[in-house]
This record gives structure tokens, C-alpha cells and sequence, in this order.
């Protein structure tokens, strides 16, 4: 519904126009070279559903430990941000932010995985392997494709998932549901609300965020940080796929086989937490830019250049760090699982068996 509202309901800014325009040209590419995009979707769409599940509540203790600034920790390490956030939030705390993931994760997975795919055939030739340079182009592409989807997820989710912490630095209690956040109006105020502050809770979802995003700052509201998206999901990308591509080739029992499954897996673990850890620090500045809500003595940044230059000059080196640990342990196991099902061809299966024939294209 977001996403359907974002693209639809106003005029697209010329960033937006050429990003949409690249994914218009990918999806008829793919359909030309009789590449599936339905079966990338459902790979795509159950990795990330069973992925995002199995490890979202670290993925929420990644976003609290980068937004927190020296001198103001709420939560000394993950196991603490846990802990605190289950007995202060409950067990549906630990998932404030999921239904965003949930219901964008299919078409952000299918595009990362089904462009690399489209780049990486049309970069080889008769059929040959591609060298490191080439997979790392197609590794590229593949990450300027999955901002489109990837950016307003994000943005949405971080708002979501840090205001346990704001409300646990100011010492205002937050109540949580499956579907609603209740927060103190202060907070919401500061970021995007030009209306006298309120003392009075206020519930807030995903979607209510972005409707107030879109209203008072159009598409570029939603699309914030877009370049510091860039900046960690084209270098996750490069450094991902190529990785995996030569990790997983150690275990092809032959030059025409595939390699099991559970190497697959293995290999999307350890590509994916060293891609991780090697962008933490771009994550960080993604972080800290797509964060609305900022604490009473939280600065705010101009630009990534500000940004940076903030963190190193009051957090040193360390700061970009934060979180690295948590976002490792998050992407080794989505990423592991994505590539079984991708290569496994659990979409194809599905496709063949269970679906109308007008599906498969």
C-alpha cells in the first residue's frame, strides 16, 4: 500500500523517474531473455520472509546501537539491548518495524537477486565465466536496482525500530503492539510536524508515517538518505556477488554441476556477514540520516559529508563501527538462505506445480 501510494499518488521526482526507469528496462530485459521474474519473486519473497523473521530483533538492536550517541548509552552491547527491549517492550518490542520488512522484502530481495542474474548474463560472453571485474559491475548494478524498494523500507523501519530507544533515553514509557507504537508526541514533532508540541500520546504505524512524509515532503520525504543507501548497497553488492559467485564454485563436485545445498548456503553466509562488515560504516551513516526522530541533545546532519565528519570528530574511528557484530549475524543468515532458495528453484517448482499457466512467463 505504500509503495502503490508513493508511485502513484504524486508527481516523481527526476532521482525516482530514472531509478523506475532502470527497473522498467530490467523487468523487460529479463522477460526477453526468458528469465523468470515470478519465480525470483517467491525465492526472493519466502528467503526474506523466513529470513527477516529468524533474525529481525538483531536487526532492531543494530539500528538502537548505531543511533547511539557518547555519553548518552541507553544499552551496552546486543544481549542488552535485547534484554532491555523484551522487559521493556515485550516480546512484539523486538519486532516494532517487521510488518515494513515484511511486506517490501519480496520485491527488494527479487530485484537485488534477479538483476545481478540479468547483468551477469548479458556481461558474459558464449557462455563463459565472467571474470572478478565483470561480476563486480554486475554486483553494482544490481544495487543501484534494489534502492528503489530498499530506501523507503528502510527509512520506515529505523523510525519504527529506534523510538524504544528515545523513549528509554528520555524515561518515557512506550507502549507496544503487534500493530501500533504509542510514543510521546514530543519525538514526532521534532522530526516532521510543524504543530505545537502535544503532551498526549499518540499511536503511530508505517503507514501513518509515510502519509505524513509524503504530505509535507512529498516522494523526497520517503527517499531520504537515498544517497547513503547507494552508498552501502552498491559496496555490499560489489563485494557480495562476486564473493559468493567464487565461494560457491569451490563446491561444484564438476564444471557442469551444481554445488549442494548446503554449501550454497554456507557461502551466502560468509559472502554476506563479510560484505556486512565490510559497509558497517556506510550503514551507520544510513542510519543516522534516515532517523527523524532525534534525542534532546541528538545533532542533526546536513548531508553524508556532514554526517561523517560529525561522527568522526565526536566518536572517532569506533563510531562507525557500531552495530557490525549485530548486522553480520543479521545479513549471514538472510543472505544463506536467500541463495538456497534462489539456486534450489523453489519458485520454479511452485511455478511448474501449483500455479495457472499464464504465470510462468
Amino acid at each position: 500500500t505504500i509503495i502503490w501510494t508513493l508511485f502513484v499518488s504524486l508527481p516523481l521526482e527526476s532521482t525516482s523517474l530514472h531509478l523506475l526507469s532502470s527497473l522498467a528496462t530490467l523487468i523487460v530485459g529479463m522477460s526477453q531473455q526468458q528469465i523468470s521474474l515470478p519465480a525470483k519473486l517467491i525465492n526472493g519473497g519466502i528467503a526474506g520472509i523466513v529470513g527477516v523473521t529468524c533474525v529481525f530483533p538483531i536487526d532492531l538492536a543494530k539500528t538502537r546501537l548505531q543511533n547511539q550517541r557518547s555519553g548518552q548509552q541507553v544499552y551496552k552491547s546486543m544481549m542488552d539491548c535485547l534484554v532491555k527491549t523484551l522487559r521493556s517492550e515485550g516480546y512484539f518490542g523486538m519486532y516494532r518495524g517487521a510488518a515494513v520488512n515484511l511486506t517490501l522484502v519480496t520485491p527488494e530481495k527479487a530485484i537485488k537477486l534477479a538483476a545481478n542474474d540479468f547483468f551477469r548474463h548479458h556481461l558474459s560472453k558464449d557462455g563463459k565465466g565472467l571474470t572478478v571485474f565483470k561480476e563486480m559491475l554486475a554486483g553494482c548494478g544490481a544495487g543501484m536496482c534494489q534502492v528503489i524498494i530498499t530506501t523507503p523500507m528502510e527509512m520506515l523501519k529505523i523510525q519504527l525500530q529506534d523510538a524504544g530507544r528515545l523513549a528509554a533515553q528520555q524515561k518515557k514509557p512506550v507502549m507496544m503492539s503487534p500493530t501500533k507504537l504509542v510514543v510521546s508526541n514530543t519525538v514526532l514533532s521534532r522530526s516532521y510536524n510543524s504543530g505545537p508540541v502535544v503532551s498526549a500520546a499518540r499511536a503511530v504505524s508505517a503507514t501513518q508515517i509515510a502519509k505524513e512524509l509524503l504530505q509535507t515532503q512529498g516522494i523526497p520525504g520517503l527517499y531520504r538518505g537515498l544517497g547513503a543507501t547507494l552508498m552501502r548497497d552498491v559496496p555490499f553488492s560489489i563485494v557480495y556477488f562476486p564473493l559468493f559467485a567464487n565461494l560457491n564454485r569451490l563446491g561444484k563436485p564438476g564444471p557442469d554441476q551444481s554445488s549442494p545445498f548446503y554449501w550454497a548456503f554456507l557461502s551466502g553466509c560468509v559472502a554476506g556477514s563479510t560484505a556486512a562488515v565490510a559497509v558497517n560504516p556506510c550503514d551507520v551513516v544510513k542510519t543516522r540520516m534516515q532517523s527523524l526522530n532525534k534525542g534532546p541533545s541528538e545533532e542533526s546532519y546536513n548531508g553524508v559529508m556532514d554526517c561523517v565528519s560529525k561522527i568522526m570528530r565526536k566518536e572517532g574511528p569506533t563510531g562507525f563501527l557500531k552495530g557490525a557484530g549485530c548486522r553480520a549475524l543479521v545479513i549471514a543468515p538472510l543472505f544463506g538462505i536467500a541463495q538456497v532458495m534462489y539456486f534450489v528453484g523453489v519458485g520454479e517448482y511452485i511455478l511448474d506445480n501449483f500455479s495457472p499457466s499464464f504465470l510462468s512467463v
